[in-house]
């Protein structure tokens, strides 16, 4: 993408009125005001609220509430560029229960209050595979922690990757910290039985992977 289309992006982002665009300061001023109440403030309802994070394009986001519309999602990524799709997408659909986060992950908590979140999807997260990349990587402890915070009691977790490695790594985690899953399938288009919402909505990286052949893994899980 050049630099000019990427402006562009940008400029546009900032007038879309489902895209929030917070400067890092005042996220950890601790100054968002959509902290523990994005429902009653933005979405105007007390429905589930969905995070996607690292929404990329915001094809899961869109999708997902495309289908459900008495669900409110949130797609959350650094590069609002990306999510510009999605976004525009949605208020050319005229969906009124998804909007967009520019923000990095790891401030998530200063975004959302305790128990604030019903669910969480990881949709292609990159699996920061070099060992000196663990604190990247979106399933770790850390980053577990931090999402248990925002999570309602009950709440869940979806991971859904192309990466043998980050499954592993992830149901390996799991198990070791005692955490409840709920479901996993290593290669969700052949082995039948996954949630419909797995198979149903397919990114635009997912399609070049499945026309390499490339398994599509899966795992739903409780954090303890």
């Amino acid at each position: 993408m050049g630099s000019k289309n990427k402006l562009k992006r940008f400029k546009e982002n900032e007038t879309f009125q489902n895209v929030f665009q917070p400067s890092r300061e005042e996220v950890i001023s601790g100054n968002f005001p959509l902290k523990g109440h994005w429902n009653k403030d933005f979405f105007k309802n007390n429905h589930p609220l969905v995070l996607e994070l690292g929404c990329g394009k915001g094809e899961y986001s869109v999708g997902m509430a495309e289908r459900d519309p008495n669900t409110n999602f949130i797609g959350i990524d650094i590069k609002g560029a990306r999510f510009w799709r999605g976004a525009k997408t949605a208020i050319e659909n005229g969906l009124p229960n998804v909007a967009f986060l520019r923000a990095q992950i790891e401030l998530i908590d200063h975004l959302f209050a305790a128990g604030e979140v019903d669910e969480i999807w990881i949709t292609f997260p990159d699996p920061q595979i070099k060992y000196k990349r663990t604190k990247h990587r979106m399933t770790n402890a850390e980053f577990l922690a931090l999402y248990k915070k925002i999570l309602k009691p009950d709440g869940v977790v979806n991971l859904k990757t192309d990466s043998e490695f980050m499954h592993g790594y992830t149901l390996g985690l799991l198990h070791g910290e005692g955490h409840q899953v709920l479901y996993a399938n290593h290669d969700v288009y052949k082995n039948h039985g996954s949630p419909e919402i797995v198979t149903s909505i397919q990114t635009f990286y997912e399609k070049q992977y499945l026309e390499k052949n490339k398994a599509i893994t899966y795992i739903r899980f409780k954090i303890k």
